[in-house]
């Protein structure tokens, strides 16, 4: 009955030692792959960019707000032009 406890805890040593190695070599051969460039993000085509006829800030066609007298940034600068006519 000593001799098979003996066998078991040895058994049980050279497995562990031998699953150290294997975790070993799974993490060199994990740090020895090279690492695939990262892609650049992507970037949209160019805007047409427009003039605030208010205060002559530059914004994307996509985000100006048309007036009676051209293109605003916002509604606050359409209404302020609107009023002073």
């Amino acid at each position: 009955m000593k001799y098979l406890l003996v066998f078991i805890v040895l058994f049980i040593a050279i497995w562990l030692f031998r699953k150290g190695q294997r975790e070993e070599e799974r993490e060199a051969a994990r740090k020895a792959r090279p690492v695939p460039p990262k892609a650049p993000p992507a970037v949209g085509a160019p805007q047409a960019m427009l003039r605030c006829a208010q205060c002559g800030l530059h914004l994307p066609a996509t985000d100006a707000i048309a007036g009676p007298d051209g293109v605003y940034c916002s509604v606050a600068h359409r209404r302020a032009a609107e009023s002073a006519r």
